[in-house]
């Protein structure tokens, strides 16, 4: 077991990384200070439930535990205002109170609908972040949580750390392909904007992390944590630094909504956002051509999209690019890049660069 150490104004904690880890939730929980007679809350989704659930109630029952679990519809759906109410009635009427202790047992969906569970419910209570996606590796660090909106991303949320985070290995390799691919999105975003070095062993090792070389596939985690924690560890809430962790996103974010979360997966959607990013960073910041090729070259060894395959109009993404949490006074504003490993916010694009953008994602890429 590998440890992280996150330092926030809030709080600190641990984020640990390795295999067979999941066993070793209830040793850690009492570490942390937890106690058997609080409350566990467990919340997981329909994916996820038949394939581990016991993996984690049966050791804490074991222990001493009482464990009540709710199991939400697996997708991008359930970050919604409807099953966050059923998770609250689930919550109330399985008793918990103040010392009750959430458990966010999945992918980032139920990291973050769960997270919010807890930041919210009578005023915040304590919550563990379990992921079970490599995706996840992402979301589950730094206190980020929220649900969706019909009309946009993320509109509703909080900053609420969790107490630790446990990323148990071994389950990736049950993960589905498409996900697993979806993941690698992330892992490539962090190294886009934070180190070239990892780019590189990123392009070493890509046939190694497809095949689910669980060593390689830890070490990739290990390194996009390290990231995510030095981002968030100066910048908890969003208000300078931690806005880079949104490279690709805008356009990103925008995919997903127009497809109402059915056609991309958030990496794939991501994928496609950080050539876009790549591609306005050549037209505002003057970035050489080959940050293009470099990017597109590196998410096309992971199999993951570099092209919007659809023909959602550019007035349609605009719109949304207009209500994303970056914008301000509907001006665009965006993570882009002069070199690999070293991004920048740049607020006020004109809009004519971001619509030649859109058509450029929209072409065949080579």
């Amino acid at each position: 077991m590998r440890e992280l150490r996150v330092s926030t104004k809030s709080r600190a904690y641990s984020v640990y990384v390795g295999t067979a880890l999941l066993a070793r939730l209830p040793e850690l929980l009492k570490q942390h200070n937890i106690q058997t007679n609080q409350k566990l809350f467990l919340v997981t989704d329909s994916h996820v439930a038949p394939l581990y659930s016991e993996n984690i109630v049966e050791p804490l029952r074991n222990a001493g535990f009482r464990v009540d679990m709710s199991v939400v519809p697996a997708g991008e759906s359930s970050k919604s205002l409807e099953v966050l109410d059923r998770l609250y009635a689930d919550a109330i009427q399985a008793g918990l109170d103040r010392s009750s202790v959430v458990l966010a047992f999945g992918g980032g969906v139920v990291g973050d609908l769960a997270g919010f569970l807890a930041a919210s419910f009578m005023r915040g209570i304590p919550f563990v972040q379990l992921p079970t996606t490599l995706l996840a590796h992402d979301s589950s660090i730094g206190g980020k949580v929220g649900i969706n909106h019909k009309l946009g991303k993320n509109y509703m949320g909080a900053f609420h750390q969790p107490l630790f985070v446990l990323f148990d290995v071994n389950i990736l390799t049950t993960l589905p392909e498409r996900e697993l691919t979806a993941g690698f999105a992330e892992v490539i975003k962090h190294a886009l904007i934070w180190d070239s070095n990892f780019v590189s062993w990123l392009e070493k090792n890509n046939m190694a992390l497809r095949n689910r070389d669980l060593p390689i596939l830890e070490e990739a985690i290990y390194r996009g944590c390290k990231v995510k924690i030095s981002v968030v560890s100066d910048d908890e809430t969003e208000s300078g630094i931690r806005a880079i962790l949104n490279y690709g996103h805008t356009i990103g974010h925008a995919l997903e909504s127009v497809s109402s979360y059915k056609r991309y997966t958030h990496g794939e959607a991501i994928a496609i956002g950080m050539v876009g990013a790549a591609m306005l960073s050549v037209e505002i910041l003057s970035a050489p051509a080959q940050l293009v090729e470099d990017t597109e070259l590196l998410l096309r060894k992971f199999s993951l999209p570099t092209r919007i395959q659809d023909q959602w109009t550019e007035d349609s993404l605009l719109q949304l690019m207009k209500r994303d949490k970056k914008a301000k006074h509907g001006i665009y504003t965006f993570i882009l890049s002069k070199e690999l490993g070293r991004v920048e916010v740049v607020h006020d694009i004109p809009e004519e660069k971001i619509r030649k953008v859109l058509h450029q994602l929209k072409e065949v890429s080579r």
